[in-house]
């Protein structure tokens, strides 16, 4: 495991990959395949917003950059003839590259991963939250906070994070206790302007 990505995520260093991910569609699918496990085009179309077809052409296409492949069919499914898709790894994460083309790349993924998570946090505020257990619902924190640090003490601060979460990361859901709750950490660091 290495210390730079201790979840194990898959690591996106293609800038075309970065181009491809950037899709709301094919973000999402993976997304929801990440979330929970195999589907087939079928399934993951009411979810992402397409048809069953466009959903399937998203598919591949993720495909070709090793993010998704075939996954075996659920125990129980009736028609094992249909193309069950699988993500490869629980979670993905990218460095913006240093060459022009690559640096927009890694922007346009960014700017489609942030719009998916304030769009989760908005339908999470307005579908889960209302419903939660009042004790489950103090759970859910936020901040915003500024730091003054130097690019080596953010490193640092990141891996310290990373590595604090790895353990629950790893475990799954399958070596996690049987009372334990599924909880979606969005984190971002965004660097101000220097003037």
């Amino acid at each position: 495991m290495s210390l730079r990505n201790p979840y194990g995520d898959f690591e996106v260093t293609d800038p075309q990959a970065m181009r491809a991910l950037a899709h709301p569609v094919r973000l999402a699918a993976l997304s929801y395949l990440q979330k929970n496990g195999p589907a087939t085009a079928t399934q993951l179309s009411e979810h992402v917003g397409a048809s069953p077809s466009v959903t399937s052409w998203h598919l591949r296409h993720l495909a070709t950059f090793g993010l998704v492949t075939d996954g075996p069919p659920p125990d129980g499914a009736a028609d094992k003839r249909r193309r069950w898709w699988k993500a490869v790894a629980r979670g993905f994460r990218f460095e913006m590259p240093s060459t022009p083309e690559g640096a927009e790349a890694g922007r346009l993924l960014r700017a489609e991963m942030m719009s998916q998570a304030v769009d989760y946090v908005q339908q999470w505020l307005s579908d889960v939250e209302p419903d939660l257990d009042p004790e489950l619902s103090r759970q859910a924190w936020s901040a915003n906070t500024l730091l003054q640090v130097t690019l080596e003490e953010a490193e640092a601060l990141d891996e310290a994070i990373e590595n604090l979460l790895a353990p629950y990361v790893r475990r799954g859901s399958e070596g996690a206790p049987a009372d334990a709750r599924r909880i979606r950490m969005i984190r971002m660091s965004l660097p101000e302007a220097t003037s």
